[in-house]
């Protein structure tokens, strides 16, 4: 009999988070306690000596995803317990999901079937109120800016060239473009504004760069809100936000410690946008599960185009991480669609269109292991329906480019399922040949960093520089922020900036229509296509779907 993520989650008997904790030889006293099965563990535990141990940091990417899934995260959690079994000390690291999608298309994301982290149910609601913290100082900085301007404007800001903008957690496109400070003098100075969602805040991103509370106020500060009439940057600092900020932040910075389905340890903690900020859980959650574990899995957001890019490109560069392998998940299904299959056709056997879609794992492969010079396996995320023919040639595709093929049965089985993979990541983790490289050096100017990431990872022919774009490369660089590193904000559904072009586009161009810092994440973004930082409710949102009954018991959230 078929069971949903959630049944699966409720019938599960979990383990006391205290008993969890000590698996990391934490004591109660270091847990802030949230009921029974959550914890915030303080980030200053990283002060004290671990024997000098370092952590094997294995890294979870994907294919571009597609409506087929992939499974990253339930790929994450299944190899993380698969290590477990194998009796390593393990510990796996995770974003916290978003309430706009939960409530919107994609509906919970703590994994699925028997590789999940719980409680789910809280981990995909309010969990411990981290984004609701984020989106309040997004929303003070929001306050005292237009406060700021209807006291007097001492400092100039030209209401037209605010870019600071107000943020919720929940897909609302009715607020992505409105008008406030209406209704007379009291109330305001009428001007446009707009919202975003909380993950796409550069609190969040600012968030989950920081090492610190410090370096946290440090990054508040540098924010910049906008611009005086003669294109001089405004800053929080300049307008006494930031320590305000960083006090709504300081328990939220602490990691959320919960459990998987198999009682391995996990932290859940923020969770920026891939397709437009760096898209990987906080550097403080990351660098503590290092400190406490001698195995991290972590993933990050979308494709390798996009959330491995960004991982290696900003985390590792700012955190001093470097990860010693890299899983890349897909699935047979997916690499159909990107061969030209219809939905609704994928469970077929179709070796022309797989053959076809190959080409977008293997250009996710030589990223992986030729750009970035990292080992790498290719995960399989199992269906009943693949048969051996097909297994088959994604196996002797990957061999070529002197990668292993290992199937992931996670899903169904748990860590069970995970078994060869776990193993195949402990070989390459053995060899040691992991040698990190990156694209572009951050002194490089930044259409020249830009060009790169868009000829070498996305295989583009070039970039286009579009409208403004390069007034405001010239102004970042004067301004002093052009040793930052890029965040491209990207389609994650192509390696290219085009969503409809699938597997492995070739003779294409990235057209990049709009560049601005975001001075307290410390990067620069560089915006192509139509990137929504508000996203809407889809016709039948996930949302319609989701209930509580007289016990408080929850169903529909996936």
């Amino acid at each position: 009999m078929y069971k949903s993520d959630i049944e699966i989650a409720q019938e599960a008997k979990l383990q006391d988070i205290r008993e969890i904790a000590k698996k990391l030889n934490l004591t109660e006293d270091d847990l802030e306690l949230y009921g029974k099965y959550k914890a915030k563990v303080d980030y200053n535990l990283l002060k004290k000596d671990n024997g000098g141990k370092k952590a094997k940091l294995i890294l979870v990417t994907a294919i571009n995803p597609t409506p087929a899934g992939e499974g990253k995260t339930t790929t994450t959690i299944g190899t993380a317990d698969a290590l477990s079994r194998l009796g390593k000390n393990t510990l796996v690291a995770l974003r916290e999901p978003s309430l706009g999608p939960v409530f919107g298309v994609k509906g919970g994301a703590a994994g699925g079937g028997y590789a999940q982290v719980v409680p789910m149910e809280d981990i995909n609601l309010h969990f411990t109120g981290d984004f609701h913290a984020i989106g309040a100082a997004n929303n003070l900085l929001a306050a005292m800016i237009d406060n700021h301007i209807y006291q007097g404007n001492q400092l100039g800001i030209d209401a037209r060239k605010l870019t600071w903008r107000r943020a919720m957690d929940m897909n609302d496109r009715q607020l992505r473009n409105i008008v406030n400070g209406l209704g007379g003098r009291g109330n305001g100075v009428p001007r446009e504004d707009g919202f975003d969602i909380t993950v796409a805040s550069e609190v969040m991103a600012a968030f989950c760069l920081a090492s610190d509370i410090m370096d946290l106020k440090e990054r508040l500060g540098n924010i910049i809100v906008g611009y005086t009439k003669d294109d001089q940057p405004i800053t929080a600092r300049q307008l006494n936000a930031h320590g305000a900020m960083a006090a709504l932040l300081k328990d939220a910075l602490k990691p959320n410690l919960v459990q998987t389905l198999e009682g391995t340890p996990a932290f859940v903690h923020g969770g920026p946008f891939a397709n437009i900020a760096h898209g990987c859980n906080s550097v403080i959650a990351t660098k503590m599960a290092a400190h406490f574990a001698d195995y991290v899995v972590t993933e990050a957001g979308f494709g390798a185009d996009l959330g491995a890019e960004k991982f290696i490109d900003i985390k590792c560069r700012m955190a001093g991480l470097s990860p010693d392998a890299v899983i890349i998940v897909a699935t047979v299904r997916a690499l159909k669609y990107n061969g030209g299959v219809p939905k609704s056709e994928l469970n077929q056997e179709n070796l022309e269109a797989l053959e076809k879609g190959l080409p977008n794992l293997l250009k996710h492969v030589e990223n992986i292991t030729k750009v970035f010079n990292l080992p790498a396996v290719v995960a399989i995320n199992r269906f009943p329906l693949d048969t051996e023919a097909e297994l088959e040639l994604v196996r002797r595709r990957c061999g070529e480019l002197g990668v292993n093929v290992a199937l992931s049965e996670v899903w169904a089985k748990g860590g069970e399922g995970g078994q060869e993979l776990a193993q195949e990541v402990l070989k390459l983790i053995e060899k040691g040949e992991a040698s990190l490289t990156h694209p572009y050096t951050l002194d490089m100017p930044i259409k020249e960093k830009i060009r790169a990431i868009a000829q070498k990872i996305y295989g583009a022919d070039d970039v286009v520089f579009a409208g403004n774009a390069p007034k405001e490369i010239e102004r970042l660089e004067k301004l002093g922020f052009g040793n930052l590193p890029i965040c491209m904000a990207k389609t994650q559904y192509s390696l290219s900036d085009d969503p409809n072009k699938l597997g492995r586009p070739t003779g294409f161009t990235v057209t990049v229509r709009q560049v601005k810092v975001s001075a307290g994440a410390g990067f620069i973004v560089a915006l192509t296509g139509e990137i929504m930082t508000m996203p809407g409710l889809p016709k039948v949102p996930s949302a319609e779907k989701i209930d509580v009954d007289e016990n408080g018991v929850i169903t529909g959230l996936f």
